[in-house]
């Protein structure tokens, strides 16, 4: 179990390129789906939390997904896993970008991969909106939200601030 932890989320971070959110639906169809790990309202609470929470959603999900399945060695597991690709990436790309920036290809190729990132970062965004209970009546919220953080550059903190104290007030009622 320990190791199908650890090359679950290996896979995960080996074959996603987009980083974090681009991970979303990968992370889902293998821990809900194909191991069966975890429901898909778990994976959204879970989700909820990695997004609350500072760092990469990816390892967030991951240390979720790995001490609900395994305790502390499931999370260290599944974080290793997650972030063992994408280093050693980075140090690869970190040595050759100095050398080919510059080279038309290489901006092309990366110029390329941008709308596929927005439609990978898009879908699960859907999916979850959809699942979340999302209507025409309460999409204002999340509208207004993206609003205030994405135009007027409010840190996210707050509005996630605003929202926790309303549904405390909320539960008193």
């Amino acid at each position: 179990m320990l190791l199908r932890i650890f090359l679950t989320f290996l896979k995960i971070g080996a074959f996603t390129i987009g980083g974090g959110y681009a991970m979303i639906p990968l992370i889902k169809r293998e821990v809900c789906e194909r191991q069966g790990w975890i429901t898909e309202d778990e994976f959204l609470d879970g989700l909820a939390a990695a997004q609350s929470c500072p760092g990469s959603i990816a390892v967030n999900i991951s240390i979720y997904t790995g001490y609900h399945v395994r305790g502390n060695i499931g999370m260290l597991l599944a974080v290793l896993g997650t972030i063992i690709p994408s280093t050693i990436s980075i140090l690869i790309i970190a040595m050759l970008f100095q050398r080919y920036a510059e080279q038309t290809l290489v901006q092309r190729a990366f110029t390329a991969l941008r709308p596929a990132v927005v439609a990978l970062i898009a879908v699960p965004l859907i999916q979850m909106a959809r699942k979340s209970g999302l209507t025409l009546k309460n999409a204002w919220f999340p509208l207004v939200i993206a609003l205030v953080v994405g135009v007027l550059n409010v840190s996210p903190v707050y509005p996630i601030l605003l929202t926790l104290i309303y549904a405390l007030w909320e539960s008193r009622s």
